[in-house]
């Protein structure tokens, strides 16, 4: 199961700069550049994806399992990449979205 995460995790980081880096790197181009540098990113992300979800089906994960775990990679890729790169203040709510995603964490994973 730790390969299907970690393709999630490795998803997410390209599928987070495909949404987001435009906003620091391209903000001085036209926003049609910024579109097709964004799809190239996510072409890379989509690569990764679409593989970690056959092998989690594969590993018995319910696809929705997978969309939990995914929003969950995606949250913590998020917080990284918006401290770090977009130098934003991660604040209290970010505690709370994250106690909220371990609650639909248990709720998909519990038996």
């Amino acid at each position: 199961m730790w390969k299907t995460f970690g393709l999630l995790f490795l998803s997410n980081i390209f599928m987070t700069f495909a949404w987001y880096a435009h906003l620091r790197e391209l903000k001085e181009k036209p926003v049609w550049v910024a579109i097709l540098v964004s799809w190239g990113i996510a072409l890379l992300e989509y690569c990764i994806m679409v593989p970690a979800n056959r092998l989690g089906v594969e590993q018995q994960l319910s696809v929705s399992q997978l969309k939990v775990a995914q929003e969950i990679i995606t949250m913590i890729v998020f917080a990284g990449f918006a401290t770090f790169y977009l130098r934003e203040r991660l604040t209290l709510n970010f505690l709370g979205a994250a106690m909220c995603m371990a609650g639909a964490a248990w709720f998909m994973f519990r038996k």
